[in-house]
């Protein structure tokens, strides 16, 4: 993999934002081990979210208030230009305190030297929540204060924790309010709570246009019509990654989702498989949001001390509020990964016929960006009076069940005899009241020969209207599988280590195991990829990485390996 450092562990992605000319991503970083430990901030900038620049790191683990480790924080751009960076820190008695770092040198785009505050911490635990449980706070926005004649704006900023003692296990966002990111005032009551759902990470909180703008929204944007807001958490209990649009009253200091049944960690995930700690900007040059991931390992402890590294962060996606359904959102990768495109293959109406597997012919099949369209069969999914209502991705046989009409999709990352592949498929499900379902899932159970992993089928139910079909995006990056269907409404990330399906061995093949008739493959794109330029900064290289030629990279990203 490019870029890589040998004996580190690269968690949450941090503090991404766009400063004069560059997109700046710190992320959690221990230099000294592929393990958990030492916490600082690493540092990399890019101009163009796709080919990056290594920076010294940023943060060190180097006061009282933050000697067990420089956490999870967040930057918030002023309307002045400064740059105001929050973070948690874990003292030396392990208690979970904010605190605020700045540039040293403002004027630098390259923000290479930070400084700590004079007054860390800048928050403590508030009275009633546990010392271990304040943490990460969010991008600040910006609000007017009623209360204030002459109208000056404040800001706020919100801190995840949970509640054991009024409410049963419940996840909660605290929210802060400040005028000099120094001092501080806790708003009554909590922004938001959800019964059960335990300690509340990474939380993350901005608005959405719900309009016909696809445009993304800066993170003070105040609540009107045509604007939703989404508060997503990453939940300590199932590291896994809820969000849930709803309504924002900055005057109740409240946000309540438009459908309970689906609040925050017990509804939509922004990723069925592995991904965490996300988080997300706004960028200003293109008016979108943003999200980063963080992708964990799945093999063991043992096996990543012996390569040297561990994590990588996701390619970075667009999030927009899907207008056609209403109720879920939308990501998609950045734009710009489209330059990593090489000369493609393009297929149409290839039928596959039920229990059959098509190879197809795309040349070196380890780094791709697939985008397939899918129809079933009228008369099989008309006279199937089959109910898969019960129907669960994660509790199935994964592509190697059979049903009426599914699995069927592509089996990636696999070498030719298919002992080893990742299927990415849909199963569509007739109900009891007639009505169609689909899912779509992601299968690791073949995925690799190794025998130190956690294999899974990821997935869940996915949104198709009338009218539609089944489409599927497919990144593949030698042994990360992002997938999106239905134009992003589901994604689903997996982390798989072929063994045998590597470099020119790995193969790519459209599969049907269902068992009600044929699946037409409508359209189907592949791209081979070229790889991301990602390597240490010196300034002889700036502004070059898109000039530089497939021999002078490494394996596309990950980014931060």
């Amino acid at each position: 993999m490019a870029g890589r450092r040998i004996g580190i562990i690269i968690p949450d992605p941090n503090g991404p934002v766009y400063y004069k000319g560059w997109y700046h991503l710190f992320y959690q970083y221990n230099p000294d081990s592929a393990v958990w430990g030492n916490i600082t901030w690493g540092h990399a900038v890019s101009e163009d979210l796709i080919h990056w620049f290594y920076l010294p790191i940023a943060l060190v683990p180097d006061h009282w208030y933050d000697a067990n480790g420089v956490w999870s924080g967040s930057a918030t751009l002023l309307p002045d230009g400064r740059l105001a960076m929050l973070y948690t820190g874990s003292t030396t008695d392990s208690v979970q305190v904010q605190n605020l770092a700045f540039p040293a040198d403002p004027t630098d785009p390259l923000l290479r030297s930070w400084v700590k505050h004079a007054a860390n911490p800048v928050l403590l635990p508030p009275p009633g929540v546990h010392p271990k449980d304040f943490r990460d706070p969010t991008t600040a926005w910006r609000v007017v204060v009623d209360d204030d004649d002459d109208g000056d704006a404040a800001w706020l900023v919100a801190i995840g924790s949970k509640n054991d003692s009024r409410r049963r296990h419940a996840g909660i966002a605290l929210v802060y309010r400040t005028v000099d990111f120094v001092h501080y005032e806790l708003l009554p009551g909590v922004l938001h709570e959800v019964e059960g759902t335990g300690m509340w990470e990474c939380v993350d909180f901005f608005p959405v246009a719900t309009t016909q703008s696809t445009a993304g929204l800066d993170s003070s944007t105040p609540a009107a019509p045509g604007v939703k807001h989404v508060l997503k958490a990453s939940l300590d209990d199932d590291k896994h990654d809820y969000y849930a649009i709803g309504t924002y009253d900055a005057t109740r200091n409240a946000w309540t989702p438009d459908d309970p049944e689906s609040d925050v960690g017990v509804g939509q995930r922004y990723d069925y498989g592995k991904f965490y700690a996300s988080k997300t900007f706004f960028d200003p040059t293109k008016k979108r949001r943003v999200l980063w991931g963080w992708i964990g390992e799945t093999d063991s402890e043992r096996t990543d001390l012996a390569k040297g590294w561990a994590s990588l962060q996701g390619i970075p996606r667009t999030v927009v509020f899907d207008r056609k359904t209403g109720s879920n959102l939308l990501q998609w990768p950045v734009e710009e990964v489209e330059k990593l495109r090489l000369d493609g293959k393009e297929f149409a109406n290839i039928t596959v016929a039920a229990g059959a597997v098509v190879p197809l012919d795309v040349g070196k099949a380890t780094q791709l960006d697939i985008v397939a369209e899918f129809t079933v069969n009228e008369s099989a999914l008309a006279n199937t009076i089959e109910a898969d209502i019960g129907y669960n991705c994660s509790t199935s046989n994964g592509a190697a069940g059979r049903g009426a009409l599914g699995p069927f999709g592509l089996l990636v990352l696999a070498d030719r005899e298919r002992s080893e592949q990742t299927a990415v498929y849909f199963y569509v499900g007739r109900r009891p009241d007639g009505s169609i379902g689909t899912h779509f899932c992601q299968d690791e159970l073949r995925s690799s020969a190794a025998s130190d992993l956690v294999k899974r089928v990821y997935g869940s139910l996915v949104p198709v209207l009338d009218g539609e079909t089944l489409s599927l995006r497919i990144m593949v990056d030698h042994s990360i599988v992002e997938s999106f269907a239905q134009g992003g409404r589901r994604c689903i990330t997996s982390r798989v280590y072929p063994t045998r399906a590597i470099y020119g061995a790995a193969r790519l093949f459209l599969f049907n195991n269902a068992t009600a008739g044929d699946i037409t493959c409508k359209s189907l794109k592949v791209w081979p990829m070229d790889s991301a330029s990602i390597r240490p900064f010196d300034e002889q290289y700036r502004s070059s990485a898109t000039k530089l030629g497939p021999t002078q990279r490494g394996y596309q990203r990950k980014f931060f390996i």
